[in-house]
């Protein structure tokens, strides 16, 4: 029954990469190189921001919510977004299109995200005598970050690749793609400050995935129009 219960949580937390990346065009156009490559450059973006998370916050205390301390971290959040940067302009990819380059590029780092934050508790945790939904309201959390990961390279690639662009969205891009480099300040808020409970917070990191990825839709759409 444990082993069971681990299969299921480990389904949840990366069958849907999997499932993404088989039943779209990324699978034709064998982007898998540009995966690899995506969640290469964020294994050396999750070991900066450790040595830099180590040299500038101090262990806190409690669990309580601490402003400083948070606007740090979204300071140093913003390496990922250097991070996705490099890996969309810089790295060299296979002949594809923005559409599909960037979808190779946030299905990297998403899966990358969630082998090194979730597989090691999975593994440890799931397979424990006694039935917790903790893990699976992880896996739920993972397949929120894959959708708000490919939005955020949706709206990478419109800030960085595509040149031509209304410049009437250019703010709204902008917009949206701050507030989803600042969305785990925001889950951190409403865990320790608010004191939301996890099915509460996974719920809310769940709707808004799927707004910001409705949002982040429409903007690629919009800016794919003939000017």
């Amino acid at each position: 029954m444990t082993v069971f219960h681990f299969l299921n949580c480990a389904f949840l937390t990366f069958g849907p990469h999997v499932v993404y990346y088989s039943a779209t065009p990324l699978s034709e156009y064998d982007t898998i190189g540009t995966s690899v490559k995506a969640a290469a450059v964020y294994l050396g973006t999750a070991l900066v921001k450790l040595v830099c998370l180590a040299t500038f916050l101090k262990v806190p205390e409690n669990d309580s919510f601490d402003p400083y301390q948070e606007l740090m971290k979204v300071f140093i959040g913003f390496i990922d977004v250097a991070g996705l940067y490099f890996a969309l302009t810089q790295l060299t990819h296979r002949n594809i299109s923005q559409n599909h380059k960037f979808q190779a590029v946030g299905l990297g780092w998403a899966f990358a995200d969630s082998v090194l934050h979730r597989l090691a508790p999975l593994w440890i945790g799931a397979r424990g005598l006694e039935f917790t939904w903790e893990y699976i309201f992880q896996g739920i959390e993972a397949n929120a970050n894959l959708v708000m990961t490919l939005s955020l390279a949706a709206l990478g690639s419109l800030m960085w690749l595509r040149k031509n662009k209304p410049r009437t969205l250019v703010p709204i891009i902008y917009a949206c793609s701050l507030l989803l480099a600042t969305m785990p300040s925001i889950t951190s808020y409403l865990r320790r400050s608010l004191e939301w409970q996890t099915p509460k917070v996974v719920g809310f990191e769940l709707f808004s995935s799927l707004v910001m990825a409705f949002i982040s839709w429409q903007l690629f759409s919009a800016c794919q129009r003939p000017m």
